[in-house]
């Protein structure tokens, strides 16, 4: 996966990517990074890229022309690079997009190529986003003082989609939203802390107990804290059910692949 980032903070796009797993990535050449100046496109002496809207208004807007012109040049190695005349793939940051969600993660991590950009100000001038933006992506209902951080939320859930950035590869596929349903809960030593003691059935060895009690914690804990989750997944149905289903009535599978999924990307704010 090779990452383009059209911003006017390479800096920030930099030092975030270069660290933990995305940085082991980069140096393994799982991944790589082109953080791209926009303010390096700019035709007039102060290297200024926003000017007033037209129409009035607050704030300022960044202008086409720049942006045009950094995106050009990110094109043109691509399509160097892979010997083709094809379009790569541009997310443009905005409030304004859908949401994105662990199937849209899924989906672009097959890319080869993705352009991500950022804006600032008020925003950018419409003509330029009709002429590049392939894909517009929100990460939530929020306004961000800029587009960095949100692209590296889908950076960074897009990487662990990527073949080899992972160490274990099952581990995605059993985190919160692969399967439609919130993780279950985890523990690690001691087996006593504070009084509270491990789950007797993680501690028994038996893995077909174990996985029916993480099963169950996934479902109970997607009907209390993400009702619309469980409703997209079950519908009305009782979770006591789905736990135990009757005998004469089949479990639904618990496992969805990713590209299956449809629900929203876990994010730490």
């Amino acid at each position: 996966m090779n990452y383009h980032v059209m911003t006017l903070f390479p800096e920030m796009i930099e030092n975030a990517m270069s660290t933990s797993i995305t940085g082991r990535a980069m140096e393994s050449g799982r991944i790589s990074l082109d953080a791209v100046n926009i303010r390096d496109y700019t035709t007039n002496k102060h290297n200024k890229v926003d000017d007033y809207t037209y129409g009035g208004g607050a704030g300022m807007l960044m202008q086409a022309q720049p942006v045009y012109d950094c995106y050009k040049s990110i094109e043109e190695k691509i399509n160097k690079r892979n010997s083709s005349e094809k379009k790569p793939r541009v997310i443009y940051v905005s409030p304004q997009g859908k949401v994105f969600n662990q199937a849209m993660a899924s989906e672009l991590a097959k890319e080869d190529d993705l352009i991500f950009l950022c804006g600032h100000y008020e925003g950018i001038d419409e003509r330029v986003l009709e002429e590049i933006v392939t894909d517009t992506i929100s990460i939530g209902d929020y306004v961000l003082t800029g587009g960095e951080l949100a692209a590296l939320v889908m950076m960074d859930a897009i990487s662990r989609l990527v073949d080899g950035v992972l160490n274990n590869e099952v581990s995605y596929e059993t985190e919160s939203f692969s399967d439609g349903l919130l993780e279950y809960p985890q523990y690690s030593r001691p087996e006593e802390w504070m009084g509270k003691r491990v789950p007797d059935v993680l501690m028994s060895g038996h893995h077909a107990n174990i996985e029916k009690w993480r099963f169950a914690q996934s479902v109970m804990r997607t009907y209390e804290r993400r009702p619309d989750l469980y409703k997209a997944k079950f519908g009305d149905e009782d979770p006591e059910l789905i736990i135990n289903p009757p005998k004469n009535k089949k479990r639904r599978s618990r496992k969805k692949t990713v590209s299956e999924s449809n629900t929203n990307n876990e994010t730490y704010n």
